[in-house]
């Protein structure tokens, strides 16, 4: 019985620390949605929101290690059981970076919304950004589904996010060699769509760790990139 009691305390711990992962995703998907919709609306006051609400996703980054931490301590896991437990830490952790990543990206905002627009590439931006945001969302549910099979789907797709991001860059430079006048926006609007591509290499990185979590090995081949823009500098 003292065993059982220790398993039940240990799983009802654990949920609890996956509860607060789910509602810190749902923050850091708000995030992006908020921040692309910002740049692309102009719209100052919901990217002052964006940055504002980055305090609650590191509220709950610090919340989770501690919980985390209190779970190591007082239950011992081990095994499978440890792995679980320390993956909990590592979603977080990217989960906080992406976070910050929306956050850079609504200051940007404020400081383009005086500039002019730069043919459609706030448009590709917000393109970027929702793919990336559904990949978070299917890495948040290969996580909690334990399923391999999607989390390997989010990794291939961010192939797709390096592409969006390439083509981008190409189009800001031209537009930076058409007119000289360009050159300020574009330099921002290429922070921004670097920041996205950022974001899915840890969204990417969220996926792994599921699949290290389901077969306890990571994955072994060479995570796919397409970022080739060091090719054009």
């Amino acid at each position: 019985m003292s065993e059982q009691h220790i398993a039940s305390a240990f799983d009802r711990d654990l949920e609890a620390v996956q509860a607060h992962i789910m509602k810190m995703g749902g923050l850091v998907e708000a995030a992006i949605t908020g921040a692309a919709r910002s740049l692309e609306t102009r719209d100052e006051e919901l990217a002052q929101q964006v940055r504002q609400g980055d305090k609650a996703i590191d509220a709950l980054e610090d919340l989770i290690n501690e919980e985390t931490a209190r779970v190591i301590a007082l239950r011992a896991p081990t095994a499978g059981d440890l792995r679980l437990v320390l993956s909990v830490l590592k979603v977080s952790a990217n989960l906080e970076r992406i976070g910050d990543y929306a956050k850079n990206i609504a200051k940007r905002t404020t400081i383009l919304v005086e500039a002019n627009q730069v043919g459609g590439s706030t448009a590709a931006l917000r393109r970027m950004a929702r793919e990336v945001e559904r990949m978070l969302r299917d890495a948040l549910d290969a996580y909690i589904q334990r399923d391999a099979e999607l989390a390997r789907d989010v990794i291939d797709r961010d192939q797709e996010v390096d592409q969006m991001y390439n083509g981008l860059f190409r189009e800001l430079l031209t537009f930076m060699a058409e007119d000289p006048r360009n050159i300020t926006a574009c330099m921002h609007l290429h922070f921004i769509a670097k920041n996205i591509e950022r974001m899915g290499d840890h969204v990417t990185a969220i996926a792994e760790q599921v699949i290290y979590l389901v077969t306890g090995e990571r994955p072994t081949e060479a995570r796919p990139k397409a970022d080739n823009t060091s090719q054009s500098l």
